[in-house]
Formats: structure tokens, C-alpha cells, sequence
């Protein structure tokens, strides 16, 4: 069987029913009682994304907010998760919530594909890029929520990378340092990766942030040492699950560079705000013999008279098909 061409074949039904979705209601962030979902379907009913900020306008002071320091190995880096709970994201509290059920099955696919028995394996499969077209999609919000479910396996570790190096937001959700981090490792020789990973209150959960500010931030991402970075990650932790946040890939160039390096990549799109078209022409961008999972973020469906809910109508994997 041919998973390559089959999983793409899901991604533009799924691609399609975007030009399907209702109009968007007034107050997009308003939650609403859940309905079922047609037999072919299935919908995943993914919780909403508040709005991201714009990028900080004055990269001085926001690394003045959020200094450099070189993590120590004895220390660890509290997280707060009453705070993140609020704010929507998955805790590993043991409640059998329904976001947390959506995320075991986005993941679920990833996995096999990365560490599955019984079937070839994706090379570098241990790698995955999370993505959109444009920004404010979601995407940082899902990155963030799969390492979460990811890191409640009993024997999977997490890295989570933040680069998405024109707006990093992993450092103000998860209340990490901003830096040292990705940019420092490819610019300064005398660091290691070990010298950014910054270990957190989750056991299994580590985090790479963006780090100091650069002028050419997005080069970086497509640069040789960004190439041996990632070859790096891959071998050096092959048993674990790397995931970058990476700029939207209509938005820069480097983005599909990096998308190359990945094993595997999770695409993110806004319901009834990103065009069939634009979707289409993010994917083109990518190589479609690699698993390419789409998430429909913020979809809003109608569960009655007057009602919507909030969903994604499902992820797909091609080497899951």
C-alpha cells in the first residue's frame, strides 16, 4: 500500500470540508455543549486557543523580563499547572478529561510511527515539526498540549524546542526562562545542547527555548548547524520525542528547510479562518512521502437549533492509513 498517497488523500478531504464550515459566530471563544458527530467524521473536539500576542516590539526589554542564564543540571523549573489548566492545556492530574482523550488519539498515530513494532518505522520519526500556514492558529497551543500527552506515557521522555524564533510563546506559557536556548546553541560554539534543556516540575517533560534575540533568527533555522542540530537530537535521544514549534510555512522560507529535517510533521489550521486554498498551498511546500498529520483547530459545528462547538475533525498520519 501506497501510505503516502493514501495519507495525503485524507489531508485534502480534510482540507476540503474547510471550504464547507459555517460562517464564524460573533464570540469565537464562548464554549458550547458538545453533539455528535457524523459516522464519517468522528470529530475531535479540541478546546480553544485564547489569542496570541503580538511579538514583542521591544526585544530588549522583553529579554530584561526574562534574562539568560545558564540552566543548572541540580535545578529543575516549576510549572505551574493550576495556571495551565486555566488557560486550557492538558495536566497530568489523572482526570480522563476530553481534551486529554483527543490528544491520546492525535499522538497515538506519532508513536507508532516513531517507535511502533511490527511495521517499518519512519526515519527520524522521534522528530515532529508542529506547524500552520499562517500564524495564530493554534499551533504553539497544540506543541505544547502533544508533549504534555506525550510526556504521561510511562516510558516516553519529551523535548519540547521552541522555534518559532519571530514570536516564541513556549517560554510565557510554560513560565520558562527565555534563554539560554535554540539561537545561543547554533551561534555560540562553547555551549551544548545539554547546556540548554532546561528540566521541568513534570518528570518526563523537557524544555529547549528560543533563546537571545538574533538578527537572523530565521537563517539560523535553515543553516548547516540547524542541520546538525537536528541529526544531534535524533541519534543522541533517539528514544525520545522531539517536537519543535516552528514558524507558520507561509510565512518564511526556513520553515520548509527545517519541515525537511523532521520525520514527522502535525499541520495546524484555524476552522473557518485559513482558506482551502492557503491550506493547499502549505502543503505543497512539504514532502508528502512523510507522515503529515492536519489538525482542524477552533471548528465550530452545529449541534442543534442554534448551538456550535468547538472541534478539529480529526488527525491523520500517513504511515498510520
Amino acid at each position: 500500500m501506497d501510505t503516502g498517497k493514501q495519507g495525503m488523500g485524507l489531508i485534502e478531504k480534510a482540507a476540503a470540508r474547510l471550504g464547507q464550515a459555517p460562517a464564524r459566530a460573533p464570540d469565537p471563544m464562548s464554549a458550547a455543549p458538545a453533539g455528535q458527530a457524523s459516522p464519517d467524521e468522528s470529530p475531535l473536539r479540541l478546546e480553544p486557543m485564547a489569542p496570541e500576542p503580538e511579538p514583542h516590539q521591544d526585544d530588549a526589554a522583553a529579554h530584561a523580563r526574562h534574562p539568560l542564564r545558564k540552566p543548572d543540571s541540580s535545578t529543575r523549573v516549576e510549572i505551574n499547572l493550576s495556571a495551565l489548566k486555566a488557560r486550557g492545556f492538558i495536566t497530568p492530574d489523572g482526570e480522563r478529561s476530553r481534551l486529554a482523550e483527543e490528544f491520546r488519539i492525535i499522538k497515538r498515530p506519532l508513536l507508532e510511527n516513531a517507535f511502533g513494532r511490527g511495521a517499518p518505522l519512519v526515519d527520524h520519526g522521534n522528530m515532529i515539526m508542529v506547524t500552520s500556514a499562517h500564524a495564530g492558529e493554534g499551533k504553539t497551543w497544540t506543541a505544547i498540549n502533544l508533549a504534555i500527552s506525550i510526556a504521561m506515557e510511562m516510558d516516553k521522555t519529551v523535548l519540547l524546542v521552541d522555534a518559532d524564533v519571530g514570536r516564541a510563546r513556549v517560554h510565557e506559557v510554560l513560565g520558562t526562562p527565555m534563554g539560554p536556548g535554540l539561537i545561543d546553541l547554533l551561534t555560540d560554539d562553547n555551549l551544548d545542547v545539554s547546556d540548554v534543556i532546561l528540566r521541568t516540575s513534570l518528570p518526563k517533560l523537557r524544555v529547549i527555548p528560543m533563546g537571545r534575540y538574533h538578527a537572523h533568527s530565521n537563517e539560523l533555522l535553515a543553516s548547516e548547524d540547524m542541520q546538525r542540530l537536528t541529526q544531534d537530537l535524533a541519534t543522541r535521544y533517539n528514544d525520545r520525542v522531539v517536537i519543535f514549534d516552528t514558524p507558520p510555512l507561509l510565512m518564511t522560507s526556513e520553515s520548509v528547510v527545517l519541515a525537511g529535517l523532521m520525520g514527522q510533521i502535525v499541520f495546524v489550521v484555524e476552522s473557518e479562518r485559513t482558506s482551502q486554498n492557503r491550506v493547499k498551498d502549505a502543503l505543497g511546500l512539504l514532502d508528502s512521502s512523510k507522515p503529515i498529520g492536519l489538525v482542524l483547530n477552533k471548528t465550530r459545528r452545529l449541534l442543534g437549533s442554534d448551538y456550535y462547538g468547538y472541534g478539529a475533525y480529526g488527525y491523520h498520519g500517513t504511515a498510520s492509513t
